[in-house]
């Protein structure tokens, strides 16, 4: 598994996810950049992510769903921050409600995450900051480490494919 290391530091707000590719920083920007692939990993297998909108540009935003198992649908968007492809890419994540309004009463995480050349492949860090412990609490509770985790391993089977 590609999955190097999940550490979560509840004194800074922080859940930082380091996972290691073979494969070059180009390839793994793409699975960022480009919608139809991102919805193949975004997301824990069970959970399959739908892209509808995706503008990754400073002030875009990304929309999707997730569906799960029973065919419930629960749907997110990021608001794009900063762009620097293909090493870095910084957004806010967060809920949204049935119709794709972003939801003010769940919590947002700021996310950030940088590609590095590492031994012939790729680094990748997902840096996640919280506003306050509650709302970080709230989000591991909702299983936001093992979601993570599970998301960013599938990652490896779409790079060798």
């Amino acid at each position: 598994m590609s999955v190097t290391s999940l550490n979560k530091d509840l004194e800074n707000l922080t859940l930082t996810l380091v996972a290691d590719f073979s494969a070059p920083v180009e390839r793994v920007w793409q699975l960022w950049a480009d919608p139809r692939q991102l919805e193949r990993w975004w997301g824990p297998p069970s959970y399959p992510a739908t892209v509808e909108q995706h503008d990754l540009t400073p002030g875009g935003d990304a929309t999707y769903f997730m569906t799960g198992p029973e065919g419930d649908k629960y749907r997110g968007w990021w608001r794009v921050a900063t762009v620097d492809a293909p090493t870095s890419l910084e957004f806010t994540d967060g809920f949204a409600d049935q119709d794709g309004v972003p939801n003010a009463d769940m919590p947002t995480t700021a996310t950030r995450v940088t590609l590095t050349e590492r031994d012939g492949g790729t680094r990748m860090e997902m840096l996640s900051v919280f506003d306050t412990r509650d709302q970080m609490e709230q989000l591991m509770k909702m299983g936001m480490e093992d979601g993570l985790r599970e998301a960013a391993g599938q990652m490896d089977g779409l790079l060798a494919g």
